[in-house]
C-alpha cells in the first residue's frame, strides 16, 4: 500500500476573498465616522491583498528574513540590508495604496480615516513591513519644522511610488523615512540619551550638525532618511538625517547588527552607530521632546489600528477553520462552547475596530476643539487597551484551530505569525504604563472631562451598565490623586467609549452582549464566558469573513 489513509476534514485555507467587503464592523465604523468617504479604493485594496499571490508574498517575506551586509566583497563599508523580493512587492502595494505620508496632502475629506482603514486591512495580510510605512506617516508633518526640507521631501513622502534603491533623494520618485529615538541606557526615557550633535555650518536646508552616538532600536534602516534625537547645546533636539547625501555619498550610519525578534520578522530592526553623520535641525534646539511626542501620537494610532487588524485576521482564521472542521458529530462552529468563544472574540474585534477608526477621525478634524481633545485622550487609551487585549485574543483564536494553529506551515500557519506579532504593538512607542500616565496628562488639558462626557452622551440611555460607568467616570477622574489606578482608568475609559460607539454602529445583539459582559460583569476571566442569553449566532454571522 502506498498510503494508509485518506486526508479529509482538513479546512481549506482562507484565501481568494475581499477583506474589505466581508468586514461588516469596519464598513459600519466607516459609515459612522466618514459617511462621505469613497469606498472604491478600499474595495480594491481588500480584493488585492486577499489573493493567494499576496499571501505568498507575506509568507516568503517572513520566511526569508532580512540579511545585513556591513561590507562589500572588496572590504568597503556599505551597511546595506538585503530583503527578499516579496518584501519589496508588499512595500510596493502598501505605498501604492497611500498608507504612508499621503493623507498629509489633504486632497480629500476623511483622508486619515481612509488611510486607517487601509492600514488595518493590510495588517491582516502582513504587519511587519508596515513599520517603515507607519514611520513615514508619522514624520511627514514633523518635517514642517524645517520648511526647506519639507518642501523637498514632503511630496516624495506622499508619492505612490516605492523605490528601494539607496540613492540621493532627488533621483527617486518616492521615499520612506524612519525614526531613531531610543538608546541602550534610556529606552522610553529619551532624556537619558547621550548621542551628541555638534554644529557644522549651514546650507539650503538650514543648520547642519554632525551626529555622534548610537541608537538601540533603529527600525527599517534602509529608509531614505530618519528623524533622530540628539543632545545639542540647548538640549535634546530633533534632526533630519539622510541615508544618502545629496552628492551621492553614504552618510556615516553604521549598522552594528539586526535584532533577532520574537515576531515582526520581515522588518529589519537594527542597532546603529553614527560617526559624525550629517544631519539638519528640525524645529528649535532643545524642543526634541515635544516633537517626538507629536510623532508618537501618529505611531500610537497605528499601534491601535494594527492590533485591530491582527484581531480581525485571527478571528477570520478561527471562523474559517471552525466553519469547516468537524468534531464530535458536528461542525466546530455548531458546538455551544465554541459558539461562546467565537462570539466573544467577535465582540472584542468589533469594539477594537470601532475605537481605532473613531480615533483616526479625530486627525481629520484637528481644528475642532472636541476632536483635538479626543485625539489627546483616545490615543493613549486606544493604544493601551486594544494592544493589551491583543495577545490574549490571539492565544484564544489559535486555540480554536488546535495544533494546526501552532504550526508554522500552510494557510493556518498564518495564525502563528499573528500570535508572534501581537505583543509588539503593546511595547512599541510606549508600553502600558507609559500610556496610562499619558492619559493622566491628557486629562489635564483643556476641558477633557467635559469632552469625554460629550463623547459618551449619544449612547446614554441605551444600556443600564453603560449608564452607570459613564456616570461614574467624571468623579473618578476628579478624585484620582495618584498614578496607582491609572491603568484601570485607561481600561474603563476605553470600554466606555467602545460601548458608546457600538451603541451607535452595531446591531442590538452586539451592543447587548458587549455591555452585559464588559460593562455589566456578566463575564468570566477568559474569552468564551458570555452569558447564556447572548445571541451567539447573530454575532458570529456578522463576523464571518465569507
Amino acid at each position: 500500500m502506498d498510503t494508509t489513509h485518506e486526508v479529509f476534514n482538513q479546512p481549506a485555507s482562507l484565501s481568494g476573498y475581499n477583506l474589505f467587503e466581508t468586514n461588516r464592523p469596519l464598513r459600519d465604523a466607516l459609515k459612522f465616522n466618514a459617511p462621505q468617504l469613497q469606498l472604491a479604493p478600499l474595495e480594491h485594496l481588500g480584493a488585492q491583498i486577499g489573493t493567494a499571490e499576496m499571501q505568498t508574498h507575506a509568507r516568503l517575506a517572513n520566511t526569508h528574513t532580512p540579511v545585513l551586509h556591513t561590507h562589500d566583497r572588496f572590504g568597503r563599508r556599505i551597511d546595506e540590508v538585503e530583503f527578499h523580493p516579496s518584501y519589496h512587492a508588499l512595500m510596493t502595494t502598501a505605498v501604492g495604496a497611500g498608507l504612508h505620508g499621503t493623507p498629509w496632502t489633504g486632497d480629500s475629506p476623511s483622508c486619515h480615516v481612509r488611510r486607517a482603514a487601509g492600514f488595518m486591512l493590510f495588517t491582516e495580510l502582513e504587519p511587519s513591513i508596515l513599520c517603515p510605512i507607519s514611520m513615514s506617516y508619522a514624520v511627514t508633518p514633523a518635517l514642517r519644522g524645517n520648511a526647506a526640507i519639507h518642501a523637498d521631501w514632503g511630496p516624495k513622502l506622499a508619492s505612490l511610488w516605492y523605490d528601494p534603491v539607496l540613492k540621493p533623494w532627488h533621483e527617486k520618485p518616492g521615499v520612506t523615512m524612519g525614526m531613531g529615538m531610543t538608546e541602550k541606557q534610556g529606552g522610553s526615557d529619551v532624556r537619558a540619551n547621550t548621542t551628541r550633535a555638534v554644529r557644522a555650518g549651514s546650507d539650503g536646508w538650514g543648520e547642519r550638525y554632525e551626529i555622534t552616538g548610537h541608537k538601540w532600536f533603529f527600525s527599517a534602516p534602509m529608509c531614505d532618511a530618519f528623524l533622530v534625537l540628539a543632545q545639542a547645546p540647548a538640549g535634546l533636539s530633533c534632526f533630519f538625517l539622510p541615508r544618502v547625501l545629496s552628492d551621492g555619498s553614504r552618510n556615516t550610519i553604521h549598522i552594528q547588527r539586526l535584532k533577532d525578534k520574537l515576531g515582526n520578522k520581515a522588518n529589519a530592526s537594527s542597532e546603529v552607530e553614527f560617526h559624525g553623520a550629517s544631519a539638519w535641525l528640525v524645529g528649535e534646539e532643545g524642543r526634541g521632546i515635544s516633537q517626538i511626542l507629536e510623532m508618537g501620537t501618529m505611531t500610537r494610532l497605528d499601534c491601535a489600528l494594527g492590533t485591530s487588524g491582527l484581531m480581525r485576521q485571527a478571528l477570520s482564521l478561527a471562523l474559517n477553520h471552525t466553519t469547516q472542521r468537524q468534531a464530535f458529530g458536528k461542525r466546530l462552529i455548531e458546538q455551544p462552547l465554541m459558539k461562546n468563544v467565537l462570539a466573544d472574540l467577535a465582540l472584542e474585534s468589533e469594539a477594537a475596530t470601532a475605537l481605532a477608526i473613531r480615533l483616526a477621525r479625530a486627525f481629520d478634524q484637528p481644528d475642532e476643539e472636541h476632536e483635538r481633545l479626543m485625539a489627546r485622550l483616545l490615543t493613549p487609551v486606544a493604544k493601551f487597551w486594544i494592544c493589551k487585549r491583543g495577545s490574549l485574543f490571539a492565544q484564544e483564536a489559535m486555540e480554536c484551530l488546535g495544533g494546526n494553529g501552532y504550526v508554522e506551515e500552510g494557510g493556518e500557519g498564518v495564525m502563528a505569525r499573528v500570535y508572534r506579532e501581537m505583543p509588539l504593538n503593546s511595547i512599541w512607542e510606549g508600553a502600558g504604563n507609559i500610556m496610562a500616565l499619558d492619559l493622566l496628562r491628557g486629562l489635564r488639558k483643556g476641558d477633557a472631562i467635559a469632552a469625554l462626557a460629550r463623547e459618551l452622551a449619544p449612547a446614554r440611555g441605551s444600556d443600564a451598565a453603560f449608564d452607570r460607568l459613564a456616570e461614574a467616570l467624571p468623579a473618578r477622574i476628579e478624585a484620582m490623586a495618584t498614578e496607582t489606578e491609572a491603568r484601570r482608568l485607561a481600561q474603563d475609559v476605553a470600554l466606555a467609549v467602545q460601548g458608546a460607539l457600538l451603541a451607535q454602529t452595531a446591531p442590538a445583539a452586539v451592543v447587548g452582549a458587549f455591555c452585559a459582559s464588559r460593562l455589566g460583569g456578566d463575564w468570566g476571566h477568559a474569552f468564551g464566558t458570555l452569558g447564556a442569553g447572548v445571541d451567539f449566532d447573530a454575532i458570529i454571522a456578522r463576523a464571518q469573513p465569507h
